[in-house]
């Protein structure tokens, strides 16, 4: 934000042309590097949790917007809004108040009586906006006064400037300041979805709509597109996936008589074939409406909140992982995102391309840093980039909760002490969720080989004891752990279990199998020792033995990455075993769909024998049958009813499952049908209700002590021995 604030202020010395060529040169090169996620980001087309769907069952919605920034745009007003009603459209205009331009009250009166909505934007649009909490709050008085004289209820920021919290400042039914994906814009991190969402402060709400289609400046000033296409295309997309196609036009560009200038203005043909596009391709097939009555029908759909219950809170989440790929993260955030509640995480970044800020479907996701130093190796590489974190998180979450206070911190360990970063938060009345992914002190042990007595191993359990003795309430990742951990910290009165519970909104199975001829076995997950995965491999060169045409992908990464493709190529297996690197869950929950087996390999003989590998569960989710090591966490939640058993670390006997079921496609199909069922019926719906109530039940009055939260401790999920007919 500190560059595009310096940029906007020095804005008005700086030529047109001079600023217009710049934005040209850095739009090539911002297009060369993510032309896969735009104008179409696939995963966003994921529909938010409980979306009800549109008014009379209609595939998608169509919102037209204009901003109008100067007075030539002003002018050209009356005749964008006759061009569409001649072609049977109403959109919403948004003015700017004390701008360079006075809006005539006629004009709005048109506008109102002939069924276009009139919109505020932004105070000054001279991007200083947001330049200050203090100057924001002074601002939003002047906005809440032309909001009340207009009698409007939608907002759109100056440049799509944007700070989400601050808009609880303005009496607004929606904001349209954002957008699923746009990498030109000066704050390129998009939403992510092309659905509305709600923003919750806990005492007030409004709903987002993200502008969905390239705005015309982009497309036609700064790319040089010479026609709608784009336009028509991801409207035909969205309209497929069911989202909402929201498209800004400026009056201020269109050219209604005599040529147009490039890099000025676009002919006005351009937005009418457009238009006709919509009527012809698309008649009946979607709502044409006003973004008040979206934000209406979303304000209704999204709080999936029963009448009576607990009001909005405003929770943080911590977590040393990606977001995007942490399934335990993001279903949690997504569960409380999608009743009403206000939530940011705080995470670590994956590529320097991912924007430092961004919302995903209705959470606010702030990357502080990145995961770590690739210079820096040992023991010590891996804590000090921890420490770091912990430090930023702290410092980030003292100064909002004194802004405004939250309710909750549920943070995710590795490590467990990144709880104590909620501190302040804490002694001001916040409750604490410690969250534990892997119990510490076996990994470490697991990792660096340490010995039970040793020094280390004694710290860790210390903080672990802790870490815990901090916490108000503890979730552990399967019940094996949960029984250890509890003694071992005294916590069984606060502790309960949570397996990786898979979204089933996420993971399905494929719509169409794949056609090339070749069977796909698949890992996706951390390269570590402990995931046996150079055991996969080296079963694998007898299965491309026996079956030529079957190909083994692993996706991930981690430190042995690089002995296994070592191992690959050595074993002669370089052309059927490849390697690709790490995916968001989306991505690769299409990935795994589209395999033919999936393998988890874990080493019964270390960490992995206690460790519950969500990988199992994900691909009984999208119908892809799996074989698994009979590890001790494993054989207690599964049997050869809806997996496939080997013997742990006997590449052999992985090789002969691995064959077997490659070999039998009807085999494969009924071990996945059954799969399927037990998936399904221990999928995340299923726990999100526990997790909402263990949120609830901490969320009291800050002066009371926590109350006792419920103890969720459901019998094992193992399915029954016998295996159903399937037919």
């Amino acid at each position: 934000m500190f560059l595009t604030r310096l940029y906007y202020r020095f804005k008005p010395w700086i030529p047109r042309t001079l600023r217009m060529a710049v934005r040209r040169h850095q739009a090539r090169r911002i297009l060369a590097r993510s032309g896969h996620l735009w104008p179409i980001n696939e995963a966003a087309a994921s529909k938010p949790a409980g979306w009800p769907g549109w008014p009379d069952a209609k595939p998608f919605a169509l919102v037209l917007t204009h901003d109008v920034e100067s007075q030539r745009g002003l002018d050209q007003v009356r005749p964008l809004a006759e061009l569409e009603m001649e072609l049977g459209f109403r959109s919403s205009f948004n003015f700017i108040p004390e701008g360079s331009y006075q809006v005539p009250p006629s004009l709005r009166s048109w506008l109102v009586q002939n069924g276009f909505e009139v919109g505020v934007h932004d105070l000054h649009h001279d991007g200083h906006l947001y330049r200050s909490r203090q100057s924001f709050t002074r601002n939003a008085e002047r906005i809440n006064h032309y909001l009340k004289e207009w009698g409007a209820v939608g907002f759109r920021s100056g440049f799509m400037l944007r700070e989400l919290d601050w808009l609880h400042d303005l009496d607004i039914t929606y904001d349209a300041s954002t957008f699923d994906t746009d990498p030109f814009e000066p704050q390129p991190g998009g939403t992510q979805t092309i659905f509305p969402f709600t923003v919750s402060n806990g005492k007030s709400r409004y709903v987002e709509l993200p502008y969905t289609l390239p705005q015309d400046s982009t497309l036609f000033l700064i790319l040089g597109e010479t026609g709608p296409e784009i336009w028509k295309r991801k409207t035909d997309w969205i309209a497929r996936q069911g989202g909402l196609a929201l498209l800004n036009v400026h009056p201020d560009y269109l050219q209604f008589d005599g040529p147009s200038q490039p890099g000025k203005t676009f002919p006005v043909a351009w937005y009418r074939n457009f238009l006709t596009h919509l009527a012809e391709q698309h008649r009946g097939a979607y709502w044409p409406v006003l973004p008040r009555e979206v934000a209406r029908h979303a304000s209704a759909a999204l709080p999936l909140r029963a009448p009576g219950s607990p009001p909005p809170r405003r929770i943080c989440m911590v977590t040393f992982s990606y977001y995007e790929s942490d399934n335990r993260v993001l279903r949690y955030a997504e569960s409380l995102a999608a009743r009403g509640d206000s939530v940011e995480v705080l995470a670590v970044r994956r590529s320097p391309e991912q924007p430092p800020e961004e919302v995903i479907r209705g959470v606010r996701l702030i990357r502080l840093q990145d995961r770590f130093d690739k210079s820096t190796k040992g023991k010590l590489g891996h804590l000090l980039p921890v420490l770091r974190f912990m430090r930023s998180c702290a410092a980030w979450i003292r100064q909002h909760h004194r802004e405004q206070p939250f309710d909750l911190l549920h943070v995710h360990n590795m490590p467990d002490f990144i709880v104590f970063a909620g501190r302040y938060a804490k002694s001001r009345g916040a409750r604490i969720i410690l969250d534990i992914h892997d119990i510490v002190p076996e990994f470490y042990a697991a990792k660096f080989a340490a010995k039970p007595r040793s020094p280390a191993m004694g710290m860790l359990k210390w903080l672990e004891r802790a870490s815990a003795r901090f916490s108000d309430h503890i979730i552990i990742a399967n019940h094996l752990w949960r029984d250890r951990y509890a003694a071992r910290t005294n916590t069984g009165d606060r502790c309960s279990a949570f397996i990786n519970n898979v979204d089933s909104s996420i993971f399905v199975p494929a719509a169409t199998p794949r056609q090339d001829g070749k069977l796909i076995v698949l890992f996706p997950g951390g390269l570590q020792w402990h995931q046996g995965v150079d055991i996969a491999i080296q079963a694998f060169k007898e299965v491309h033995h026996a079956l030529p045409h079957a190909e083994f992908h692993i996706y991930g990464d981690g430190i042995m990455r690089e002995s296994l493709i070592a191992q690959a190529q050595a074993a002669g297996l370089a052309d059927c075993v490849k390697f690709f690197k790490p995916q968001g869950l989306r991505e690769i929950a299409k990935i795994m769909a589209s395999a033919d087996l999936g393998v988890v390999p874990k080493r019964a003989d270390s960490f992995g024998n206690e460790a519950y590998s969500t990988k199992i569960m994900e691909f009984m989710s999208v119908g892809v049958p799996v074989v698994i090591s009979s590890t001790e966490v494993d054989r207690h939640y599964f049997n050869d009813s809806v997996v496939r058993f080997f013997e742990s670390g006997n590449a052999g006997a992985l090789a002969a499952a691995m064959i077997d079921l490659l070999s039998d496609p009807e085999k494969r199909r009924q071990q996945a049908a059954r799969a399927l069922v037990y998936a399904h019926e221990n999928c995340w719906d299923r726990r999100r209700d526990d997790y909402l109530e263990i949120v609830d039940s901490l969320c009291g009055d800050p002066k009371s002590p926590p109350p006792a939260p419920p103890v969720i401790k459901p019998p094992p999920v193992r399915p029954t021995p016998e295996a159903a007919p399937v037919g």
